[in-house]
C-alpha cells in the first residue's frame, strides 16, 4: 500500500513522503495513530494544500522536545527499592518507574519514551537510560537505584 507520511517515521520517511508499506502496518498503526494517511490522487492534493501548515506543526513539536530535552540532559532519578544484602533488588526498576518519577519531578513523559538498552535494571546502582522525547531527539539521564534492606 502506498501512503503519504504526516509525521517522520523511524527507518521509513520524513514528513510528506510517498513510501510503500505492507497493508497492515498502515491499516493497523499509521493511519489510525495520524503519522500517515492512504496515498490517493485527493490525499495528495490534499496534501500539498496543508503541506506548510504541517510542517509549522513538526517544526513546534521538534524545538519543543528540544527545549524539554535540554532541561532533562543529564538529569539523576534516585530510586529505592527493597533489595537483598548482595545488592540483587526483589524486582525489578522498569520504564515505568522512571517515568513516573520523572512525572513527579515535573517532567511530561511517558513510559514508552523511556528506553532501556539493558532491560530493566535489576541491581542497585546508576545506570544509563535514553529517553526519546523526539525521533530526532534522545536524552541520556542516569538513574540512581538505591538499596533499601528488608
Amino acid at each position: 500500500m502506498q501512503i503519504i507520511l504526516l509525521d517522520k517515521v523511524v527507518n521509513l520517511g520524513n514528513l510528506g513522503e510517498i513510501v510503500r508499506v505492507k497493508d497492515g502496518y498502515a491499516r493497523n498503526f499509521l493511519i489510525p495513530s495520524g503519522r500517515a494517511r492512504r496515498a490517493t490522487a485527493t490525499a495528495k492534493q490534499e496534501f500539498e494544500a496543508k503541506r506548510a501548515e504541517l510542517e509549522k506543526a513538526a517544526a513546534a513539536k521538534l524545538a519543543e522536545a528540544q527545549g524539554v530535552g535540554e532541561k532533562l540532559a543529564g538529569t539523576t532519578v534516585k530510586l529505592t527499592q527493597k533489595a537483598g544484602v548482595d545488592g540483587r533488588l526483589f524486582g525489578s526498576v522498569t520504564n515505568a518507574d522512571i517515568a513516573e518519577e520523572l512525572v513527579k519531578n515535573g517532567y511530561q513523559v511517558a513510559k514508552a519514551q523511556i528506553r532501556m538498552p539493558n532491560g530493566p535494571i535489576k541491581m542497585v546502582g546508576d545506570s544509563a537510560v535514553s529517553v526519546a522525547l523526539h525521533t530526532d531527539v534522545v536524552v541520556e539521564i542516569t538513574v540512581s537505584v538505591y538499596g533499601e534492606t528488608v
